[in-house]
């Protein structure tokens, strides 16, 4: 394991399942197999291992069983369920004998899967930084507990709005940011909304990383991920005997982040029922787990997203609308990344510069002609999207040279302007005659073929239909000129050193 990758051990009977799920993560992660319970635990022994995906459903024993034994083992290693829905009650009664981190259910969605994997990777990194801490402070109480302190103060810094979230001068960042500054403090819910990408949970960490429950959890929950049943048993807990499998009682996320902050993410996919123990525990302080009769005390704020319209939520009546007024006394509307496009010089850098040690490769940066590129294309998946653009560009890029435009995905190099959203609107846009419109057309069709080759004109011609000198004479003719292995200035920017 030497990649730098975190690696996964994968666990089904079914070789295609394996197959499948190796293909979606391999880009990510040290993919491990295994067909068997067996195999698994000599995979192991052998190696190094943060992530367990195991399939529920396996011939020689289930999956809950394995990860309970798995976890005397090795506690360490983050253990993940993917099964089907009717294994639910089966699945809630191991949670906490297995120390289960999520449930997948299938069929899964390979954005969702990765998103899952890579908090649960971040999640093994911390508690290893922890135990770290722990074992420092046995050593040496007084200087361990001076490196906790820093390790804290380093964390808020990293999510402070003044130097943490990354933007230019003339960014829409800045004026959520403003208002983020003012109401972190205060001990109030927030909705967070904006498309997928857009860093929703990052402002909620930056939320509870600056108020006065930074020491204490953040816990993240997404709610559209799991069945409601496991949903309700995950975060209020459940007593013995509240349904067949449940035989003990168990703590839920609200008790455990006592003190803190808990994200849910996507609360528009949340049931009526689930939605009226929620409310309770906003207006109460108080929750009543799962088969109990008694409510208990709880001290969390709640933050909350969605990528849904919750007011036509509220209307279709899927959503309380007491329930949506509670939330949206305080709404962050995220914009998405097309709109802005002035930030994403400094974007682009700070992946790349997250992007080196994690790949084991370096770069200089990046040209003129791929920022311009980047700057027009619309990124429909935001920030997630632009992260895997940069991560694919450095890999098939020179080592410690700036990275053109030429090892961008042809979605990205063939994107249209910001005002154009096809080629048929540039030929059919308002204004100009009919030679001046087939000319602007020339010139996007010349760029994009010179681009493509790296600016060689002998193979941009044979790609075109012409000969070199023609090719030469139209570039003389539109003044295009070889641009795109210039080093992009670096632009004025708030910070450049915190989250996207």
């Amino acid at each position: 394991m030497s990649t730098g990758k975190p690696a996964i051990l994968i666990v089904d009977d079914e070789r295609r399942s394996l197959e499948s799920l190796e293909r979606n993560l391999a880009d990510e992660f040290d993919v491990l197999l295994a067909e068997n319970t067996a195999e698994a635990e000599q995979l192991l022994a052998d190696n190094w291992v943060q992530i367990i995906l195991c399939d529920q459903r396996m011939p020689d024993k289930s999956g809950v069983r394995f990860l309970t034994e798995m976890r005397e083992k090795w506690p360490d290693v983050i253990r993940i369920i993917i099964s089907g829905y009717t294994d639910a009650d089966d699945i809630i009664s191991g949670v906490n004998d297995a120390g289960i981190y999520h449930y997948i259910t299938k069929p899964w969605k390979p954005e969702k899967l990765i998103l899952v994997l890579r908090n649960a990777a971040m999640m093994f990194e911390l508690e290893r930084q922890n135990e770290l801490l722990a074992i420092e402070l046995r050593v040496s109480a007084g200087a361990a507990n001076t490196k906790v302190n820093e390790r804290r103060q380093s964390l808020r810094k990293t999510y402070d709005f003044d130097d943490g979230i990354i933007r230019s001068k003339t960014s829409p960042m800045n004026g959520i940011c403003d208002t983020l500054i003012r109401i972190a403090p205060f001990d109030l819910s927030v909705l967070i909304c904006g498309e997928s990408g857009t860093g929703k949970e990052l402002v909620a960490r930056a939320i509870h990383y600056n108020s006065g429950r930074w020491n204490s959890p953040f816990v993240v929950q997404n709610c559209g991920s799991m069945p409601q049943e496991i949903l309700e048993a995950e975060l209020f807990g459940f007593k013995k005997g509240a349904f067949p499998s449940a035989v003990h009682d168990y703590t839920g996320l609200l008790e455990r982040a006592s003190g803190g902050t808990v994200f849910l993410d996507e609360i528009g996919d949340t049931t009526p029922a689930f939605q009226v123990r929620l409310l309770r525990v906003m207006q109460e302080g108080e929750l009543r787990p799962v088969g109990s009769n008694q409510t208990r005390k709880v001290d969390v704020r709640i933050l909350a997203s969605s990528q849904k319209n919750l007011e036509e939520e509220v209307q279709a009546g899927r959503l309380r609308k007491d329930l949506y007024f509670r939330l949206a006394g305080l709404c962050i509307q995220l914009p998405p990344l097309r709109d802005r496009r002035e930030d994403i010089p400094l974007l682009a850098r700070f992946l790349l510069n997250q992007a080196m040690p994690k790949l084991g490769k370096t770069a200089a940066g990046f040209t003129v002609e791929a920022l311009s590129c980047m700057k027009r294309y619309c990124w429909p998946g935001n920030v997630r999207e632009m992260q895997n653009e940069i991560e694919r560009m450095l890999v098939m890029g020179p080592e410690d040279e700036y990275l053109g435009a030429e090892l961008l995905s042809p979605k990205v190099l063939m994107a249209a302007d910001p005002e154009v959203s096809d080629d048929l609107a540039l030929v059919g846009a308002v204004g100009g005659t009919l030679k001046e419109r087939v000319e602007k057309f020339e010139v996007k069709i010349l760029r994009e073929a010179l681009i493509r080759h790296r600016w060689n004109k002998s193979k941009s011609a044979r790609e075109l239909g012409l000969s070199r000198v023609g090719l030469r004479g139209k570039l003389e003719r539109y003044g295009l000129e070889k641009d795109e292995g210039k080093a992009a200035p670096q632009p004025e920017f708030v910070e450049n050193k915190g989250v996207p």
